[in-house]
C-alpha cells in the first residue's frame, strides 16, 4: 500500500461519522486543487459535518484523521 503523503497536512468534513476503534467513517478533504473522499480512522469517533485535520495516509484511500479548528478562525483569518 502506497501512502498518500499529498493528502497529509490537509483538511476536510466528515460525510460519514467515524467510529473510533469501531471502524472508519468518510470525509471530503480539499488536496490538489479540488476534493476527494477517503475512507478516514480516527481514535475518538468523529460526527458528520466535523472539521477534520488529515494525519497520516494509509495508503489504498484511507487516512487516519483528528478534529480540527483552524486557530486563524479566531482571528476572522480562517479560510473556513
Amino acid at each position: 500500500m502506497e501512502q498518500d503523503d499529498a493528502v497529509i497536512g490537509c483538511t476536510g468534513e466528515v460525510l460519514i461519522g467515524t467510529r473510533g476503534s469501531g471502524g472508519p467513517g468518510e470525509v471530503l478533504v480539499r488536496v490538489r486543487g479540488g476534493s476527494e473522499t477517503f475512507l478516514a480512522w480516527s481514535e475518538e469517533p468523529l460526527p458528520r459535518g466535523a472539521r477534520v485535520l488529515v494525519v497520516e495516509s494509509r495508503g489504498t484511500r484511507q487516512v487516519d484523521v483528528i478534529e480540527w479548528a483552524d486557530p486563524l478562525d479566531e482571528l476572522g483569518l480562517g479560510t473556513g
